[in-house]
């Protein structure tokens, strides 16, 4: 990782900001109460906050100590479904299928045969019917479009603009 997240982490509270007005939009209208989400590369916690509050089981998984020591602290003290794992995306392996994985602005950090393994790997980790959401540099949009296609489970492109791709797993 060349930028020191945990640093900024470690001195600036809420350093990123609210979650990603597309991100807001699409669970605004997903229907599914308390599903199971992962989110990858969940720094403090923007997205995974906003998600457990709105009553889904949320997975954040973050090479920064501080940020996964503030995403707790926060699930602690509003009694959050959240589990905080310290670790590094490109070893990660989940466990289990998800609803949805959520991945913001995290996959643009690896060289690009490490991010497509990383996708590639976290295909299978979506349930049938469940969504892959992706906001990233649109320069690597087209290799994950091109992840999906070649993966064994059908996926269908349902949100598609400059830097966000949505997918969801027939």
């Amino acid at each position: 990782m060349g930028y020191d997240y945990d640093r900024l982490y470690g001195e600036t509270p809420d350093a990123l900001g609210p979650p990603s007005r597309e991100f807001v939009d699409f669970f605004g209208r997903y229907d599914l109460p308390g599903a199971r989400i992962l989110d990858l590369g969940c720094g403090q916690g923007r997205d995974a906050l906003f998600l457990a509050r709105a009553g889904h089981h949320v997975v954040g998984v973050d090479i920064a100590p501080n940020g996964i020591r503030d995403l707790l602290a926060v699930a602690a003290k509003e009694g959050l479904p959240i589990e905080g794992i310290v670790g590094d995306i490109v070893s990660f392996k989940p466990e289990g299928t998800f609803d949805v994985i959520l991945i913001d602005r995290t996959l643009h950090m690896l060289d690009r045969d490490p991010r497509n393994r990383v996708l590639e790997g976290l295909l299978d980790h979506v349930g049938a019917g469940g969504w892959m959401l992706i906001a990233d540099e649109e320069t690597n949009i087209p290799d994950f479009e091109r992840a999906m296609v070649q993966h064994e489970a059908s996926w269908a492109v349902e949100y598609r603009k400059p830097g966000y791709l949505f997918a969801r797993r027939s």
